[in-house]
């Protein structure tokens, strides 16, 4: 039986296979700062893309994109500018998540935003 890291692995194998498809070039993966992680960097033309890998079975609770929340976006904005300030990039960035839902695999770009990463009073 495979541990949940093993299948994380093979989701994000997965997912830099798909990317690479689209013309991705990646940059990092598994990055990691004391504020969170961000799965792949990844560049798509002249923008730097910070992706989340999330896998579902079904479209329950919204399905993978739906499992990034505003705890998670915060996070991941901040390991985005630790990356951003450590690699002194002057590209633009956005934040995109691989969605694994069954056999299904898509790419939502634009996923959210900086301002995002704060909950909703």
């Amino acid at each position: 039986m495979q541990n949940r890291q093993d299948i994380g692995r093979k989701g994000e194998e997965e997912a830099c296979r798909f990317l690479r498809s689209l013309g991705y070039a990646i940059v990092a993966r598994n990055w990691r700062t004391r504020f969170g992680e961000i799965d792949i960097v990844a560049r798509d033309e002249d923008v730097l893309a910070f992706i989340e890998v999330k896998a579902r079975s079904g479209a329950e609770f919204g399905g993978p994109e739906g499992a990034v929340g505003w705890r998670k976006r915060r996070r991941m904005i901040a390991a985005a500018k630790g990356f951003l300030a450590a690699t002194r990039s002057d590209l633009a960035a956005r934040f995109d998540v691989v969605a694994f839902e069954g056999d299904d695999v898509r790419l939502v770009r634009d996923a959210f935003q900086v301002d995002d990463g704060r909950p909703v009073d």
